[in-house]
């Protein structure tokens, strides 16, 4: 084996906001370069991974991945996690004409039509409409049938596509949206501007909001009082072990999105072993998320796509690598992963799931999917029936 290392550079929330998320993606990466230097590494050369953590400032990013490119000479760049890591880089990545495989990152190509670019998120072609989109169909399911939508989301750039596909399924299932509301990423009480719903609440409150700010809304709903028919929506953080232990029983009731769960139908070849040495891992770590199963399965299979592709074409070529990606389908953890249009998969598999008969804090209630009700798309579901928010909390 060659002893000059493929240098793969990235930025990645480290520190900031989502550190969380951050950290646990670069554990499943990391994980996924050892497996491979172990293998004897690829075209014969073992991988580095340069990592940069931008804080979740989405300033620093432009320049880090260009001293990624101009002094680090890194042979090729993919995207960090979120449209926080990867929007702020597209304009560099394009000029210099470069593959780029992004992580969980909400319709970041729609504003550029890049067709070097990917993204290892299951929204689909649609994704501003398919993140929520079961969100919508499992709210209209209720009887009587909900009839008026508020949402409250934070002021920030990734909040804009969940907001817009909402609008988007509040009108294709029949629902009327009364009020919108933005707080600043800044909020530290969030009791006042629950406080704003209690004249006239709801009947579906759809929250879009970053890991703290989801545990402020929770218990700011639950110290105020409100009761909407149905609760959640776009929130990152209630998939979080910190977040879910964190909160324990304020949980039950509330729907809101998954990518992947340990159910029947999503063990797919080679997860349960990648997510069991992942969990090992996360004990000694002392950021990275505990179980893992939101990021750890789509961080681990990005590198997958990346492996492939670069065993399928035998380069590291920007325009081949973008090439054999746009026309293969990916064997990965996360099942058969096909390309389509924007970069996004051509299929979406979002998951909504209900939070269930959560007893205390313990993390280890969450291990498996019992708290967890899988309740939308139907072909998923391990229930029929949904409790309205105000009655799971009984």
């Amino acid at each position: 084996m060659s002893t000059t290392a493929i240098k793969i550079g990235y930025s990645m929330p480290l520190t900031g906001a989502l550190a969380a998320n951050g950290q646990t993606a670069l554990l499943a990466q990391t994980i996924w370069k050892d497996d491979i230097n172990r293998r004897g590494g690829l075209l014969g050369r073992p991988v580095e991974l340069l990592c940069r953590d931008d804080q979740t400032n989405a300033s620093l990013v432009p320049g880090i991945y260009q001293n990624l490119l101009d002094v680090d000479k890194v042979d090729l760049v993919i995207g960090g996690y979120g449209n926080n890591s990867l929007t702020p880089a597209m304009h560099l990545v394009i000029d210099r004409n470069r593959y780029f495989l992004g992580l969980m990152g909400l319709g970041v190509n729609k504003a550029f039509n890049y067709r070097n670019y990917f993204v290892m998120i299951p929204t689909g072609p649609q994704p501003n409409t398919a993140l929520t989109q079961g969100f919508f169909e499992v709210a209209a399911r209720q009887r009587p049938r909900p009839e008026t939508v508020g949402i409250l989301a934070a002021d920030a750039d990734f909040t804009r596509n969940p907001i817009a596909g909402a609008h988007e399924n509040a009108r294709a299932y029949g629902l009327r949206v009364v009020s919108e509301r933005k707080y600043p990423l800044t909020t530290q009480d969030f009791a006042p501007i629950i406080r704003e719903f209690k004249s006239e609440v709801p009947d579906v409150l759809f929250l879009c909001s970053y890991l703290s700010d989801s545990v402020g809304l929770i218990r700011a709903i639950n110290d105020v009082g409100i009761a909407p028919k149905v609760v959640g929506g776009a929130m990152i953080g209630p998939q979080s072990s910190s977040v879910m232990s964190s909160l324990g029983p304020l949980l039950n009731g509330l729907i809101n999105y998954e990518y992947w769960l340990p159910v029947p139908k999503m063990m797919y070849p080679g997860v349960a072993d990648f997510v069991q040495r992942y969990q090992e891992k996360a004990k000694t770590s002392a950021n990275a998320d505990a179980l893992g199963f939101y990021v750890a399965p789509m961080a681990f299979a990005q590198m997958q796509v990346l492996e492939q592709s670069i065993a399928g074409t035998g380069s590291l070529d920007d325009a081949a690598l973008a090439e054999y990606t746009r026309n293969s389908v990916f064997k990965t953890i996360v099942g058969d992963v096909k390309f389509g249009a924007d970069g996004e998969w051509s299929a979406p598999r979002v998951l909504q799931v209900q939070f269930r008969n959560i007893d205390g804090h313990g993390v280890d209630q969450f291990k498996d999917a019992r708290t967890r009700a899988v309740v939308s798309p139907i072909e998923l579901a391990s229930a029929d029936l949904i409790y309205p928010y105000a009655k799971a909390k009984t």
